[in-house]
Order: structure tokens, then sequence, then C-alpha cells
């Protein structure tokens, strides 16, 4: 018969414990005494035992997992090596530098950056009712964009030059000259200036270089974007940030009217800081070429990091028809020329609502006058002068401020007709004077 053996826990008198077993029988019934294993020995034998167990465990798992799985091999790597998996696809390793070392992009782009100063008269209503003029002052920027047989050409926003009694252009040696209005468009927030080449000395002239315009249309989310400007009117300075968003349309609201207008182009955003000044600055990629013009920056208490310019590819075709326009010089305010009419603003706002032209509702006909004599007539709506798009009253008072009573311009007019829908003319009206 097999001897069973269980193992059990056998206190001494001392309270100290052993292991046992079955105990073979002395003569007489008797049990012939054993001798006490040490606690110390029984232990360590556990222990040993229980090392070698798991060590020839690992070490089974182990050529199973080298033979059989094949986890032994191991894949070598670095920035040019490939891992093989499922027979013929292979993943490739790469690796990029980022590097946040934009000076020498910003020194070969500076030379083409004008800072530009807008000084201007207004009437302001005094405490006792009387009217009195104040002189305002507003800084911007501008792009160097071309040369022709006279002028410097330089582009930058509209509502930098706008109302603008003397422009003032400092180019990147220190050296500032005055500039006249080349063209401008308020729907998009595009002017071109001009500064005569005769007003520019020889050392400026060798200081500053043409912008290189890039293609804003191959923008692709998350690429370095590099604002430089005139921020706060300190002069030129630099932001960084990445493009965060493209085909952004943005509504802007007048403080002093409420009128809300809709942008006609749709806006590169980037978290490149853009501050009051760098308005007609440049919005450069990492080639340093022009991606954009920078325009406006979403302000809020809520609001942090998003800036806009207008993708200069968008625009193009608009900067080189201002390019073209003749110069305008301001003509003495007795001097201005009318084209006799009253009338009212149709924002992009009311011309959605409406279903109307954006531009100037002609509300009245004054007999008589200039507009009388072209046979315009009540409820056209003037949409440009001369060629350039005007799209509001403001914008239309403005570009009046440049003709002389007696000069003849070309409006381009949207005229109602039964259907309810425009039918698009042009009209050549002679200024008259102030009535």
């Amino acid at each position: 018969m097999e001897n069973q053996y269980n193992y059990y826990d056998q206190g001494n008198t001392n309270g100290n414990y052993q292991y046992g077993g079955p105990q073979p029988q002395q003569p007489g019934g008797g049990r012939k005494k054993q001798k006490k294993m040490p606690k110390a020995v029984a232990v360590a034998g556990l222990a040993l035992l229980f090392g070698v167990v798991s060590s020839a465990t690992f070490l089974t798992s182990n050529i199973i997992g080298s033979r059989i799985l094949g986890l032994n091999e191991t894949a070598e790597s670095d920035s040019g090596s490939s891992r093989t998996v499922a027979g013929s696809a292979s993943l490739s390793r790469t690796s990029s530098v980022v590097t946040s070392d934009v000076s020498d992009i910003v020194e070969n782009v500076m030379p083409s950056i004008v800072s530009i100063t807008n000084m201007s008269i207004e009437e302001v209503q005094n405490f006792f009712g009387g009217i009195s003029e104040q002189k305002s002052e507003s800084a911007g920027t501008g792009i160097i964009i071309s040369q022709n047989d006279s002028e410097l050409l330089i582009v930058t926003n509209n509502h930098v030059v706008e109302g603008n009694d003397t422009l003032t252009v400092t180019f990147d040696d220190g050296n500032s000259v005055e500039a006249n209005i080349k063209g401008t468009d308020s729907e998009y927030d595009v002017a071109v200036i001009a500064v005569p080449l005769d007003d520019i000395s020889d050392d400026t002239m060798n200081s500053i270089a043409v912008a290189t315009l890039g293609d804003s249309t191959s923008l692709r989310v998350g690429e370095p974007a590099i604002a430089i400007g005139n921020a706060l009117g300190y002069g030129q300075s630099v932001t960084t940030g990445v493009i965060s968003a493209l085909n952004r349309s943005v509504s802007e609201t007048d403080s002093q009217t409420g009128e809300v207008t809709e942008s006609s182009a749709k806006l590169i955003q980037t978290d490149a800081a853009i501050n009051p000044g760098n308005s007609g600055g440049a919005l450069v990629n990492a080639s340093g070429e022009v991606i954009g013009i920078n325009s406006s920056k979403l302000v809020g208490e809520t609001v942090e990091g998003v800036g806009y310019a207008i993708p200069i590819s968008d625009v193009s075709d608009l900067i080189e028809n201002l390019m073209n326009q003749e110069t305008k010089t301001r003509v003495a305010e007795e001097d201005q020329g009318y084209i006799g009419i009253t009338g009212m603003s149709v924002s992009s706002e009311y011309s959605q609502q409406l279903n109307m032209p954006s531009g100037v509702y002609v509300s009245e006909v004054t007999p008589g006058g200039g507009a009388d004599a072209a046979g315009m007539t009540r409820g056209c709506i003037i949409t440009a002068i001369d060629g350039t798009t005007v799209d509001g009253m403001e914008a239309l008072q403005e570009l009046l401020r440049y003709y002389a009573a007696g000069e003849t311009v070309t409006l381009t007019i949207q005229v109602p007709q039964t259907n309810g829908e425009y039918a698009e003319s042009t009209v050549n009206v002679t200024l008259g004077e102030a009535q």
C-alpha cells in the first residue's frame, strides 16, 4: 500500500512550528522521536525550489517565443530606416526639424515693408456747440509691390488710407516721403498708393526691395506664418504663428452707425499676433513670400490669437487694376465736384435681405445737376466710379474728394427692372458745384 503524504503544521511546546509527515511506529506502539528541522533551513529550501521552478518556466517560455513566435527579432532604426510589415508593405520612419528662428526670412522681407502715417483733419463739435477742426493721426503698414517709370507702388488696406489729408510713407532705412492715392477698393479693403521716384533718395532706393508674392491658394492649415507690420505705430515688428484656418467669413460692425458689413474676401485666419498698425502689412510664408495682407483682429474677452489676412491670390487682379489707375491728388474742398443726388448706403447685409446690389441707393436726383443731365433716376444704385467699387455713401464721398467740379466721371449703376431684377449700365456724369 502506497504511503500518502499530507503536510501539516505541528506545534511544539514552545510555540514553534515545524513541518512533519507520517511517523514510523516504534515497538510497543510508541513513536520514534524525530529530529527537528531548523526553520531557516526549511524556508531556504522552499525558496530554492520556487526559484528553480520559476527559472525553468521563464526559460521554457523564452525558447518557445524565440523559436516559434520570432520574438527575438529586433528592428534597427534610424532616420532613414524602414520597418517591414505584412509581407511587401513597409512603414518609413520620418523626421522633421522645427525651428522658431525666422531671422533670415525677416531680413529678406523687411526692405519691402513700409510704415504709413495717415494725417487727417476732422470737424468736431466742442462743448459750446461750435465746430472746430482737430488733427487725427493713425498708423498702418504697406508692401512694396511694383515700380513704374515714375512711381513706387505700395499695396495696403483701404481703411489705412481713407479720409486722409496727408499720407506719409517711412521706408526701412527710416526716410519718409509723402504718397498719393493710386486706387482704392472699399469692398475688399484694398488700396494702392504711389510715391514719386523723384522724391526718393538714391540711398533709400538701394536699401528697399519689391516683395515676392506667393500663392495663397496652396496654403495648408498648420503651416508657419509670419506677420510683419508697424504694430502700434512704433515701427516694424515681427510676430510668428501658423495658418489657423482658411476661407473665413468675417463681419464687422461700424462703431458709430452699428452697420454690419461682411467681408467680400474669404480670409486667412492666423494666430500670429496682429495689432493696430499691422493693417496693410505682410503675412509671409516660410519661403519669404507674401501670402496675405494683414487686415483685422477679432477682439473680445474670450478671444485670443485670432487674426485675419486677405489672401493675396484672391485680390491679385484687383491690385493690378488699381495699379493701372491714374494717380489721384486731393482737391480743395471748395473746388470739389458733386454728382447731384441724395443717396443712402446699401450694405452687404441689406443687399442680401432685400435682394438688391450693395452700393449707394439714389433716393433723389437734384434737378439740373450732373446726374439729372446724364439721365439717372430715383431708385438706381451706384456701384462704382471710374471702375473703383463703392459699397456705400462714405466710400463714394471719399472718392469724390479727388475730383473737381467740371470733371467728368463714369458711374456704374444698377437700374431696377419691372421683374424686380437690376440691369447694369454706365453713365458719364459731369460733376457740378456745391449748391
